[in-house]
């Protein structure tokens, strides 16, 4: 199975609404996919999301439509830094060890 862990920092506190807005389209848009299991956490202006597949293919589909592709693409109006680390694994690590993969091995996109 595939993991992918995902952090964002907004910009400022005050992005946290237009956050909010794109997540719950994400969120209803995870919840219509295969997804084995997902996961978020956050606060202030540091938001992670972590959630698990059967393979790379069902991974990818979701990241290229919908709701997600559409947030990504105006994601530097909110974000200062996003990071995704995507890895093989059998079930979703606790939050202490996702923050530190996120953190030590994540692509990091600055804006």
């Amino acid at each position: 199975m595939i993991a992918t862990i995902t952090y964002l920092e907004l910009k400022s506190p005050f992005k946290f609404f237009a956050l909010s807005r794109k997540a719950l389209d994400i969120v209803n848009q995870v919840k219509k996919t295969n997804a084995i299991a997902y996961k978020s956490t956050g606060f202030w202006t540091k938001h992670y999301t972590m959630t698990l597949w059967q393979n790379h293919q069902e991974m990818r589909e979701f990241a290229m439509s919908g709701a997600h592709k559409e947030s990504m693409k105006h994601s530097a109006k909110i974000a200062k830094e996003i990071r995704t680390y995507t890895f093989e694994t059998e079930s979703l690590p606790a939050w202490s060890k996702a923050k530190s993969l996120i953190m030590a091995e994540g692509k990091v996109l600055n804006f």
